[in-house]
């Protein structure tokens, strides 16, 4: 197969677009031909070398997001028909103990996950176990289904699952155009949240507000005073933070009694600090992190994207489009801090 992979670390023109052997399947798996892969993070940190999750190996097809069509189907397989068009859950937990993915599951190990350790996306056919594809609505194009998988499962899972976020209350969120913001700015209003949020740019507040949030430039903004003129000195009631380091001690600050800090990411460095343990417990603040998302939740919190969708109540964000040949430009552009939106590899051209 044809598939965009790198066999070193190191910048982006170490992704080579050539021929890899085709994957095998079990019998309770299934072969999809990928259509389209959505750019996540991961993907940059792992060619870096910057961190690598346990399981990773050399050389790499990436590509943890991804839509597709079911060409082959495992001896076993039950309820799928070849030509199906799905989306592929790229978590490895709750996998059929028959698959070729088992064992790999354990949300507090060494969990396994299509695309980041084992091959993904930016291969033309990758190998999913049958009970981890789900359908697409006939009339959802391959592109608005595969930017789903890990920012919105991600994100429900930490906002609802870990969160609790109640209808009434208010949100803030950092990182203004990234996969879970946009994501999470979606979800939250959805279920009746006030959302605030900050971004680096005014065009990265802009894109943010055209959602329904409220926004302000980190750049250019005391986050904390920000947040004080929003909700009348109250503070928000929960702070979703992928960001880390940069924002962490505004996180806290901008947190009302009670408030939570539930942390899914470390996109600006892996160390933080509190600068008063005493207004941690005076406030009664509580820091939760957020889990791997459960593989179990998928089917619903695809159902509810559908919906959404359909509805015109959520919105994919797809701001750029390439082919897989132009994968290297692709990452770039991620890696910029540039993208206004998610970006999307395409195989093969939309036949919605």
């Amino acid at each position: 197969m044809k598939a965009l992979f790198y066999s070193e670390h190191g910048p982006a023109d170490v992704l080579n677009l050539g021929e890899l052997p085709d994957p095998t399947i079990g019998p309770v798996d299934v072969l999809i031909k990928v259509a389209t892969t959505a750019i996540n993070r991961l993907d940059i940190v792992q060619r870096h070398g910057w961190y690598t999750l346990p399981g990773f190996s050399l050389p790499h097809v990436a590509g943890m997001d991804m839509a597709g069509t079911v060409i082959e189907l495992g001896s076993k397989v039950t309820g799928l028909s070849v030509g199906d068009r799905v989306v592929v859950d790229p978590s490895l937990n709750a996998v059929h103990p028959d698959s070729l993915f088992a064992g790999h599951g354990d949300r507090y190990g060494n969990l396994g996950v299509l695309g980041a350790t084992k091959p993904g996306g930016y291969g033309e056919l990758c190998a999913v176990s049958a009970d981890h594809v789900h359908l697409l609505p006939d009339d959802m194009n391959f592109a608005t289904a595969a930017v789903f998988p890990t920012a919105w499962m991600t994100t429900h899972h930490a906002l609802f699952n870990v969160g609790q976020l109640n209808t009434g209350e208010t949100l803030l969120i950092h990182g203004g155009t990234s996969a879970l913001t946009l994501a999470a700015v979606q979800l939250a209003i959805a279920a009746g949240a006030r959302v605030c949020v900050s971004a680096t740019t005014d065009e990265k507040c802009a894109a943010a507000a055209e959602l329904g949030a409220v926004t302000a430039n980190s750049q250019s903004t005391d986050i904390v005073s920000w947040i004080e003129n929003q909700t009348g000195g109250k503070g928000v009631d929960m702070v979703l933070d992928h960001v880390g380091t940069a924002l962490w001690e505004a996180s806290l600050g901008a947190l009302g009694p009670q408030g939570r800090l539930v942390c899914c990411g470390n996109t600006t460095g892996d160390t933080a600090s509190i600068p008063s343990l005493g207004s941690i417990f005076g406030r009664g603040i509580q820091i939760r992190g957020s889990d791997a998302y459960r593989s179990t939740d998928f089917a619903n919190v695809w159902s509810h994207y559908c919906d959404g969708i359909a509805l015109e109540q959520f919105n994919p964000q797809i701001a750029h489009t390439f082919t897989i040949d132009q994968g290297t430009a692709a990452q770039e552009l991620l890696e910029s801090g540039q993208a206004l939106g998610r970006i999307v590899l395409f195989h093969q051209p939309e036949k919605v």
